[in-house]
């Protein structure tokens, strides 16, 4: 499983570099710079743990937890392919660009982050990695709620102002 979800976060780190440089070449401002390696050291350390714990973990697997993980796949495709080009893991404000409302986010102003979120807990619960599932839970919640989406939000209040 975390070989898979490696994987996964690898070729979106592709798209996510291409969407990068297509933004930048746009004239797209950066917000946030300073927490951005935080996520980097999170995503690559849940899986550690995940894999780590999971490995030690004697239990079978729970299948409302895989269930539920493999339920958020979808929905992680569905915010990305909404945002097209604007996709990316930075928060990159584009001159002329407007706040989506389609999609996922007709429902929540952030979906992304419910996904990750729901990612974070499924996937260590589906194969008994219930320490994993909760620490990373918490570190990526103080993370989104503390600084992430404030410095989203102040960024696009920025843009909106200038506007």
């Amino acid at each position: 499983m975390t070989g898979a979800i490696a994987v996964q976060r690898l070729l979106e780190l592709r798209v996510a570099r291409a969407n990068e440089r297509w933004a930048r070449d746009r004239g797209a401002q950066e917000y946030g710079q300073g927490h951005y390696p935080l996520f980097f050291v999170l995503h690559p350390a849940w899986m550690l743990a995940l894999l780590l714990e999971g490995r030690a973990a004697t239990g079978r697997v729970n299948l409302w937890a895989l269930l539920l993980f493999v339920l958020a796949q979808p929905l992680r495709m569905w915010v990305i392919r909404s945002l097209g080009r604007y996709w990316n893991t930075r928060i990159l404000i584009i001159p002329g660009g407007k706040r989506l409302t389609h999609g996922p986010f007709r429902y929540l102003k952030h979906p992304n982050y419910a996904v990750v979120a729901l990612e974070l807990a499924t996937a260590p619960l589906a194969v008994g990695a219930g320490r994993t599932a909760l620490a990373f839970s918490v570190l990526n919640a103080a993370l989104l709620m503390l600084i992430r989406i404030p410095a989203e939000e102040r960024a696009l209040a920025a843009y909106r102002n200038q506007s």
